[in-house]
């Protein structure tokens, strides 16, 4: 026991020595990072590359309940987008939140480390990446069995690095789930609470943000933080849709309603974007009417209908068999109704009535009744069709904009008519949502307007049989979308944003930009926190933090 006790002694010892010795050599360097200024945010500037063998003896001398791995860097230098290989210096695999701050507070004082929280890697343009910096590997992170609370307001509490597929087997075991979601379940709580979380069920609830009783936070000064709209709320709302720039979500409490055994899926078209347009408005604004509304757009593609019949049947099968949508632009209508079995007459008669007051058409219209858990998994069944192929990881150019309703008949006559020609590489989402909904508190950023589209473009850049892929012109097509827009004067945010500078990202946050820097000064005043994103420049750990000039 007493050699036990030398041996522990003098190991923090070494720790405390390696950490002064660092804190003297790093205490010479100067550097700093403003706010105000207006490079390139690309690439950090002013800060020397630590030697990385004195990084990693730093790192690994650190006491955790997890550990910190250097080797297997492959799968954390790359996300969902599949553009960027960016692999980091090491990767923490944290038992606790305890290690999670322990690394923060270390990389704070020691060196000129980044860190990049990552669940699924579900990002796009890099920004769950953290080149030569520190990769948290969120789904690491015990759960300690997911915790439902029934009564007047259930809620359930999860681990950041929960996945929401798991989430919903686990509620719907008390007859409960979320409320809001997001298209695709394969994601990590602390993922999307970063964005938003953003589906059909958005015009009724709002964003998964918006349904969120209180949260765990380690901010980039390695505090642990409790915090909820009445609690730390500053810190609550920045952190709710603020891309991961003031700290990593350990914990959340999500609000819970009751879940439907089933849904009616309902799909028809419309060859008229006005009447389309119109229709999900009049939708969104009704009360007890769908529990989902989304839409698609199809551009000149051929046998929709029958591609339909191996999932859904033809309200008249005759003549849905006669339509043609060779060479049209056409728009699909997806609403949703949920239902428990004994409910099904009331449900029919119900959608039948909403269905009525619909200008599209008719003989288009196709329906299908599927457990509730199947409809909201959906995509993961086309995931393991794409896997199979090998057609999973490809690169995916997605561009998400939330566009203001003034605009979106322009847009859609401009874009859908004359930039986009096909979506042959993949679905074009489009649907509106209500500002109502949505708490402007938080750091996600919309249009000013009481109604909005989201309009997602989510195309993969599959090889071709000739070699090669359609990535530059994907890619191409985004950028004249994104001038188009900008040409126009048209309001237009990004969800999931990507830019390349400080410039770009002022114009994004317009007026809320001081906000966001004051409150990246306030909870991550080195810039640790998410470099992906490119917002802030990485601050040398011993000089004056960011700088509000």
């Amino acid at each position: 026991m007493g050699l036990t006790l030398s041996l522990r002694f003098c190991r923090r010892n070494n720790k405390t020595f390696l950490r002064i010795f660092m804190f003297l050599v790093l205490s010479c360097i100067p550097g700093r990072t403003n706010l105000c200024s207006n490079p390139s945010v690309s690439t950090p500037i002013d800060l020397p590359p630590s030697n990385p063998s004195d990084t990693r003896s730093s790192l690994d001398s650190l006491d955790l309940e997890g550990y910190i791995s250097f080797h297997d860097v492959h799968n954390a230098s790359k996300d969902f987008g599949n553009r960027y290989q960016l692999p980091p210096l090491a990767i923490l695999h944290p038992r606790s939140v305890s290690d999670i701050s322990t690394v923060m507070r270390h990389v704070g004082s020691t060196s000129n480390l980044t860190i990049a929280a990552r669940g699924h890697g579900h990002s796009l343009q890099g920004q769950s990446l953290a080149h030569r910096g520190v990769v948290i590997n969120m789904e690491s992170l015990p759960s300690h069995d997911i915790k439902i609370y029934k009564g007047e307001e259930p809620y359930v509490d999860v681990s950041g690095g929960e996945l929401w597929i798991d989430i919903l087997r686990e509620t719907l075991k008390h007859g409960l789930s979320p409320k809001s979601w997001t298209g695709y379940l394969h994601l990590t709580v602390g993922g999307t609470l970063s964005n938003a979380g953003i589906s059909g069920q958005a015009f009724k609830h709002g964003p998964q943000i918006n349904n969120v009783y209180q949260l765990d936070i380690v901010t980039g000064k390695g505090e642990v933080v409790t915090c909820s709209e009445k609690r730390n709320s500053e810190l609550f709302h920045s952190v709710l849709g603020g891309l991961g720039q003031f700290g990593i979500i350990t914990r959340a409490r999500i609000s819970l309603g009751p879940a439907p055994h089933k849904v009616k899926w309902i799909r028809v078209l419309y060859s008229d974007f006005s009447a389309f347009s119109r229709d999900q408005e009049h939708l969104i604004s009704k009360e007890n009417a769908f529990d989902y509304v989304e839409g698609f757009v199809i551009i000149n593609r051929t046998d929709i209908l029958n591609n339909w019949s191996s999932s859904f049947t033809p309200n008249d099968s005759t003549k849905a068999s006669q339509f043609k949508s060779d060479g049209k632009t056409l728009y699909c209508l997806e609403v949703v109704k949920y239902f428990n079995s004994e409910e099904a007459n009331s449900m029919n008669q119900e959608t039948e009535k909403l269905l009525s007051e619909l200008s599209c058409i008719p003989s288009t219209l196709f329906s299908s009744e599927v457990p509730y858990i199947e409809f909201l998994d959906r995509v993961n069944i086309a995931e393991m069709k794409l896997r199979a192929k090998g057609l999973w990881e490809v690169p995916h150019p997605w561009l998400n904009l939330l566009i203001p309703r003034s605009s979106i008949f322009d847009f859609a006559t401009k874009v859908f008519n004359n930039i986009v020609t096909s979506n042959h590489n993949g679905p074009i989402l489009i649907y509106p949502v209500n500002q109502s909904k949505w708490n402007k508190h938080t750091s996600l950023i919309t249009p000013n307007e009481d109604i909005f589209y989201l309009v997602a473009f989510l195309p993969s850049a599959v090889p071709k049989p000739s070699g090669g892929n359609d990535l530059e012109y994907l890619l191409r097509q985004n950028q004249r979308v994104l001038d188009f827009c900008k040409e126009a004067n048209m309001d237009v945010k990004q969800y999931l944003p990507h830019y390349e500078t400080q410039r770009e990202w002022r114009s994004h946050f317009g007026n809320r930009w001081e906000t966001v820097a004051k409150r990246k000064h306030k909870y991550d005043p080195l810039a640790i926190l998410a470099p992906g994103q490119r917002i802030f420049q990485r601050a040398s750990s011993q000089v004056s933090p960011i700088q509000l000039l």
